[in-house]
């Protein structure tokens, strides 16, 4: 019964949401739209930011599922490149679901929908450093997509629908990858020891041929490499 009424809850709060914006998400408003008493939200989600990012990550799921339904190629970059687009394409379709995420962001504090989609980056920007082909270190990497993606999103979502410009994601996503990746293993050269000390870094926690001791004292080493070379 519990169960039910969460995700009758959360539907009834995903609809308030597209329909009337944040605002519309009233305890009120869903307690009446789901056939509970208020009451019971709280009981279930604890207060309303409990139940806003609950909501968050009923419509991430679609967003995710998306990303599941595509597959894994053997050019890590191309699938970094198919990652922004999911992404943008993600919250252009759902707007209210979107700012929801990203548009009201708490410092210290990262809703749980945004931190499963930033996993999912993470993941892809592991892949490129574990092919040799990343310019800079994984967390700056990511961090340097991610707000690119973010920012970019959210400005072509406020712009009035048939005055969008499109093209500004494709910029933008081809000037960020392009700054942390090389186009193949054989670039690497023009980036010095980085991209090597990068590919070495993410296969460390693979390696058992070194104690985990060696391990941490190999990854300090290749750390220093990367920071010595990087932007400050």
């Amino acid at each position: 019964m519990e169960r039910n009424n969460r995700d009758r809850i959360i539907e009834a709060a995903a609809t308030l949401l597209t329909e009337g914006g944040r605002d519309a998400v009233s305890t009120r408003a869903v307690s009446a739209a789901a056939g509970v008493q208020a009451p019971t939200i709280y009981r279930i989600f604890g207060d309303k930011q409990g139940l806003l990012d609950a909501v968050g990550a009923y419509g991430m799921a679609t967003y995710l599922r998306s990303k599941a339904a595509n597959p894994v190629t053997d050019d890590p970059v191309a699938d970094l490149r198919r990652g922004w687009d999911l992404h943008v394409d993600f919250g252009l379709a759902n707007p209210a679901f979107y700012t929801l995420i990203y548009g009201d962001q708490r410092p210290g504090t990262e809703p749980p929908a945004a931190r499963e989609a930033a996993a999912i980056l993470a993941g892809l920007i592991r892949r490129v450093a574990e092919a040799g082909r990343l310019r800079i270190g994984e967390d700056r990497a990511a961090n340097l997509v991610h707000a690119a993606g973010l920012g970019t999103t959210l400005m072509l979502i406020a712009q009035p629908v048939d005055r969008r410009d499109l093209a500004l994601s494709a910029i933008a996503r081809d000037s960020i990858i392009a700054t942390v990746t090389t186009e193949s293993y054989r670039d690497t050269a023009a980036d010095g020891p980085v991209a090597h000390a990068l590919a070495l870094r993410a296969a460390l926690p693979g390696t058992t041929a070194l104690t985990e001791r060696e391990r941490g004292l190999l990854g300090e080493w290749l750390d220093r490499i990367v920071a010595a070379q990087s932007p400050a």
